[in-house]
């Protein structure tokens, strides 16, 4: 056990993991090696932590899912942190909802839907926590985090917690503050909703499941959608009119059934789903002049 280790375990803020494989901490199952992963048990056990990581010049990232990472197989000489551990989710009134950072969004969707909660139904199929989909600006069906987030409630870089407002959050098309700042957390966010009709969501949520089970290769490890739609197209359209679709690198591919998706079908690498990346770029950017930019977030690459 290394010292740096020791001295977190010391801490005894929660659950620390030595060696880890990121193959279990992303939905590609790829990666490296990460020095350790972390587990706050608290707010206060995070904020020992990151003044602890801070004094020791440590570096770290926060991770929810892993839904939208690719880690590259280099060893990440860091530490994760994960906070599922901070997973409440509580009703407050009757249309907002507090949901911590750990929380996984899609339980939160139904949640929502079983009190006639509407406005969340976009989510019902994204694999990742709320403090991921608030990063990311999670989405989908013309909908997004930015449209029902009241306010975020975060750690700052110098350890305060406070609340930012909606239009502070800076929402954009799979874009929010916080990937600007990566040096402040989410922590929790109130959400605000509107009154609806229970069965008519719940019917509307199934109808999208199956969509989805149509449409995606929900059968293979992937991280979703690789690439924004570019404005007025669509990413998966763009590479699929290239002839990409059920292109291969050692264990990877370009879906046969949805082309925005790149899935590990046998044991892929993080270079092979990184090759498959950047030939998408090439040949959409030869065909058709547009640059397509990745939405998953490229990990240790460097």
């Amino acid at each position: 056990m290394t010292d740096l280790i020791q001295k977190i375990k010391d801490l005894n803020i929660g659950r620390v993991e030595e060696e880890a494989s990121l193959k279990k901490y992303t939905t590609y199952g790829v990666g490296g090696i990460a020095l350790g992963v972390v587990y706050p048990k608290s707010v206060t056990s995070l904020v020992k932590l990151m003044r602890f990581l801070g004094q020791e010049k440590v570096l770290y990232k926060i991770i929810g899912n892993g839904s939208n990472l690719l880690f590259s197989e280099k060893r990440y000489e860091g530490i994760l942190i994960k906070l599922t551990e901070l997973d409440g989710i509580d009703f407050i009134g009757k249309t907002k909802i507090r949901a911590e950072a750990g929380a996984s969004l899609i339980k939160v969707c139904l949640q929502a839907a079983k009190r006639g909660l509407t406005g969340l139904e976009f989510a019902a199929g994204i694999p990742g926590t709320i403090g991921g989909s608030i990063f990311m600006n999670a989405g989908a069906y013309k909908s997004d985090m930015g449209y029902i987030v009241e306010k975020v409630k975060v750690l700052t870089p110098d350890l305060r917690i406070i609340y930012l407002e909606n239009k502070e959050m800076n929402f954009h098309y799979r874009s929010s503050f916080l990937q600007k700042h990566r040096d402040y957390i989410c922590l929790e966010v109130i959400l605000k909703l509107q009154k609806g009709k229970r069965e008519a969501i719940e019917e509307v949520i199934q109808e999208r499941k199956q969509r989805r089970i149509e449409s995606q290769p929900l059968e293979y490890p992937s991280a979703g959608s690789v690439f924004r739609n570019p404005e007025g197209n669509f990413a998966g359209k763009l590479i699929e009119d290239s002839g990409l679709k059920g292109v291969k690198k050692g264990g990877a591919m370009i879906s046969e059934k949805h082309a925005n998706f790149i899935v590990n079908y046998d044991h892929a690498t993080a270079d092979d789903i990184k090759y498959l990346m950047d030939t998408c770029k090439q040949k959409v950017m030869e065909n058709y002049g547009i640059e397509l930019k990745v939405e998953q977030e490229l990990v240790n690459w460097e």
